[in-house]
């Protein structure tokens, strides 16, 4: 195997390094293909419970692709390697992204372009006080490839726009902002995560390890949140007055440019130490508090409870299950039969996604449908009814039963 990465498996964990640190590990071809050796190896091992990817050097975790080959062949008008490599390298992104295991990756200095592929599409995306990552693709000609589009997509408001033309490097705390990374933690304490991570399989040792990130300019651009802190709340009762007084304080509307505009609220409330023991968690559960509220009702408030943990992590299972299903092509075409009340005959049918798992039993709609929604895998499981739809109406045509589907 090439110098230019390292791949091996660590106690519980399978671990990646990149290794190019003179060339800021910009990642090869090669280094492509081995990456996504390792990831089809390891998603059905028993005995590796997360991944760990990391970069060597001081300067960068990965500052992009290895273009200078591409550059060289593509001039003497050779495009078959930059079809090769990106198509390669596209392919090993959807991996990384799609794996059912904790991703944990570790992205120090700058993290860029083809580096983004490799290191901001997993579960757990740590960075650290010198991080810097970007999607430059634009000044040079390019749109955001390896699935930086999808990150900048979900990008809250507009900011996702704003860093794929403009190619704006974000610290840490614009990072986590922005959904490319989720965990700020000191460079000085990767080196003890990585070994309780290896020796453990423990993922949750991130949380345990994270700190509050660094202001974001991004999400001040934003300003359509803000943190209220109650060191002298006495009871629920109390703090649940304060957000139906702040609900009351926005329920009257505002004129802007001579527009009435009327705000929505919705507060997550966490109360300490019973339910956050670290100020990251303090803001880690009321964030997911939150989100439940904009789920159940999108106003109002709601207080923090260990289920909504247990929501979330279902909800990363159920989305690596989900996932396999699309891939396994798991999901069954039912058909509803529409009648004609006039002449009682059958005109037609609506086909209707079933998720039948391996093991007999069905995954209700509203389970599955919501999540696919979010995660855009609606649209693949949308083609493979509409394929079978298509195959069952041949079928029926040919038997001299005309109908609609």
């Amino acid at each position: 195997m090439s110098t230019d990465i390292h791949i091996r498996i660590e106690g519980r964990a399978g671990r990646i390094t990149l290794n190019r640190p003179d060339a800021l590990n910009a990642v090869t071809h090669e280094m492509c293909l081995a990456i996504e050796e390792a990831l089809m190896a390891w998603e059905g091992d028993p005995a590796i419970a997360l991944l760990v990817i990391d970069g060597t050097g001081e300067r960068a975790f990965s500052a992009g692709g290895d273009l200078m080959q591409m550059y060289e062949t593509g001039t003497r008008g050779d495009f078959g390697y930059g079809r090769r490599f990106w198509a390669d390298e596209y392919r090993m992104n959807r991996r990384m992204f799609e794996f059912p295991k904790p991703v944990v990756t570790f992205l120090h200095g700058f993290t860029m372009g083809g580096g983004v592929g490799v290191g901001c599409h997993g579960s757990h995306r740590i960075v650290c006080e010198d991080s810097q990552i970007a999607m430059p693709e634009c000044g040079i000609g390019l749109v955001p490839d390896v699935g930086g589009s999808l990150l900048l997509a979900r990008a809250p408001g507009r900011v996702g726009e704003y860093l794929g033309v403009t190619g704006t490097r974000m610290g840490p705390g614009c990072a986590i902002f922005a959904g490319f990374a989720d965990y700020y933690i000191p460079r000085a304490d990767w080196p003890r995560l990585i070994g309780v991570l290896c020796e453990t399989g423990d993922w949750d040792a991130v949380d345990r390890s994270a700190l509050p990130p660094p202001d974001s300019p991004l999400a001040a651009m934003q300003a359509d949140s803000f943190a209220l802190y109650l060191p002298s709340a006495v009871s629920r009762d109390y703090v649940s007055n304060i957000a139906r007084a702040i609900r009351l304080a926005f329920a009257d509307p505002f004129i802007v440019s001579g527009q009435s505009v009327t705000l929505g609220i919705s507060d997550g409330i966490v109360i300490a130490p019973e339910d956050a023991d670290t100020m990251h968690k303090l803001f880690r559960h009321a964030e997911l508090a939150l989100r439940q509220v904009r789920t159940d009702t999108g106003s109002g408030f709601r207080y923090f409870s260990p289920r909504l943990n247990r929501v979330a992590r279902g909800k990363y299972m159920l989305e690596a299950e989900l996932r396999d299903a699309v891939a396994n092509r798991e999901f069954k075409t039912h058909f509803q039969p529409k009648i004609d009340f006039q002449t009682g005959q059958v005109v037609g049918a609506e086909a209707l996604a079933r998720w039948v798992r391996p093991n007999g039993k069905i995954i209700s709609p509203n389970t599955f449908i919501p999540l696919a929604e979010e995660t855009g895998l609606v649209t693949q499981i949308g083609e493979q009814v509409l394929e079978a739809a298509c195959e069952s109406a041949r079928i029926w045509m040919q038997e001299g039963f005309n109908a609609t589907v």
